[in-house]
């Protein structure tokens, strides 16, 4: 039984919550009914800044010419792939370098530079050396995903306490044992941020490949639209991949949940 303090507590934290997510909605609303009222208004020009009831049209357009999903669906299949490529190969990493430190002295300034360096100047070679298709597009999301995973959770790694690593080295643990039982649970949050961090970054990726060389997409659908100056297309893709974007991080938030429990 909870004691009616600790109830009030708990309905304190819930009002909050529910403030925050009323909050955000109604910036949403607020957003779309002034940018409408500017445009019907011909406050702003609906050829450059298009307006809601354009985007909305065209998403309709593209749901009836039998696009839109086909379009979704590629965007989401590639960010998938790089999202869990590049957040398994960034934590073996990490955990090889946690493991050796003379490679992770090796490494870490090549994972500097490649981190700092633009991705999109790699394009043209990727697309040479994978073809002009979707193995280019995983490439440059894995390029970025990968890299931003590693430095990561490899400073989480690093910054675990370590006075109980000595205590446990103390009690003659293994370094599996320090790994498995300290390292890995201690860094639950900063993995489980890492995967925030990677599911955008990926869908960055993503984006980035398919404005190179992909016929389908979302990413192909911004860049037409803007070879054609449809911006109504343009906004349409970026409000799509808003809510993309939206979808994945509440999952990740979904998947935290259930494993706190």
């Amino acid at each position: 039984m909870f004691s009616n303090e600790h109830k009030l507590y708990l309905k304190g934290i819930k009002r909050k919550n529910l403030l925050v997510r009323l909050s955000q909605f109604i910036i949403i609303i607020l957003f779309i009914a002034i940018w409408q009222v500017l445009a019907n208004k011909n406050l702003i020009n609906t050829f450059i800044f298009s307006s809601p009831k354009k985007v909305v049209d065209t998403i309709i357009g593209l749901h009836q010419a039998n696009n839109l999903y086909q379009h979704i669906w590629i965007t989401v299949y590639e960010t998938l792939i790089s999202f869990l490529l590049g957040t398994g190969i960034g934590i073996v990493i990490a955990t090889i370098m946690w493991w050796n430190k003379f490679i992770a002295k090796v490494i870490d300034p090549y994972l500097t530079v490649l981190n700092s360096l633009p991705k999109v100047a790699l394009g043209p070679i990727i697309i040479i050396w994978s073809g002009a298709g979707i193995k280019s597009i995983v490439l440059m999301a894995l390029l970025i995903s990968t890299i931003i995973t590693i430095i990561n959770v490899y400073q989480g790694f690093s910054d675990t306490e370590v006075n109980k690593i000595k205590l446990m080295k103390s009690l003659k643990a293994s370094k599996k044992q320090i790994y498995t039982k300290l390292i890995l649970p201690a860094n639950y949050n900063n993995i489980i941020s890492t995967l925030k961090i990677n599911i955008s970054m990926s869908l960055i990726g993503v984006i980035m490949g398919e404005f190179l060389v992909s016929k389908s997409g979302l990413g192909y659908l911004i860049m037409y639209g803007s070879q054609v100056f449809n911006l109504n297309l343009v906004i349409a893709g970026i409000v799509l991949l808003c809510i993309i974007a939206a979808i994945m991080y509440y999952l990740i938030l979904y998947i935290e949940k259930r494993f706190k429990r």
